[in-house]
């Protein structure tokens, strides 16, 4: 049971943290490279877009960060290319861009802002549905006592009206909505984790992999 619980409430934490993370990250990395895109003739878009690639950069660290506890393993981070040691001002400022895996951190901002829309959606949904559902019995009365009220949807299906059907129907649905809950959360987490995995844990071209391990504060230690 203790293992279930850290289950759900691993992949529920991923899945809502992961909401506005997404949002903020393809607000301000589209933002940065439609700026940076749109002056790069007049190369004062190319600071822009070396500023967006850094930004797409720590945003995908911080998916990195929280992807093991969701996956159940380690993973592999690709090395970015640092700048030499001799380089000057220019060189440095556009270092983030020189590293392949820069096109996919700023792809994956994009890419996963709607999935992120989807899964906390669903998310939100089914832990509203049993929660609704399972608690239903004690304050279904006062919802029946509203006047007009005709029953929701088991009035709608024909089933009567009337405050034990009400009540029993919606303590059933939430009782459907906790029994799936598990798997439902479950499988929005790895919809999500797993696009993240493709796009931001593997080797970039030729330089050496690390190692990412688990986080505490990823782990709710």
């Amino acid at each position: 049971m203790t293992t279930l619980r850290h289950r759900i409430a691993t992949d529920t934490r991923y899945v809502l943290l992961g909401f506005p993370t997404a949002v903020i990250s393809f607000v301000l990395v589209l933002a940065g490279v439609a700026a940076g895109a749109g002056s790069a003739v007049a190369f004062v878009g190319l600071p822009i877009l070396a500023a967006s690639a850094a930004m797409a950069r720590n945003f995908a660290d911080v998916e990195r960060v929280l992807l093991p506890d969701v996956l159940g393993r380690r993973l592999a981070r690709p090395r970015y290319r640092q700048a030499p040691v001799d380089a000057g001002w220019f060189r440095r400022t556009m270092n983030p861009l020189t590293s392949g895996q820069a096109a996919l951190d700023i792809l994956h901002t994009i890419i996963a802002f709607p999935i992120a829309i989807a899964t906390f959606a669903v998310t939100v949904v089914w832990w509203a549905g049993a929660i609704a559902g399972l608690t239903f019995p004690l304050y279904g009365w006062i919802i029946a006592r509203i006047p007009g009220y005709q029953g929701d949807l088991p009035g709608l299906l024909g089933l009567g009206s009337d405050l034990t059907t009400l009540v029993v129907f919606n303590t059933v649905l939430g009782v459907l909505f906790a029994l799936t809950l598990l798997p439902v959360v479950r499988g929005a987490a790895l919809v999500k984790a797993g696009l993240a995995q493709a796009m931001l844990t593997r080797p970039a071209y030729d330089e050496r992999p690390a190692t990412i391990p688990a986080h505490p504060f990823a782990a709710g230690v």
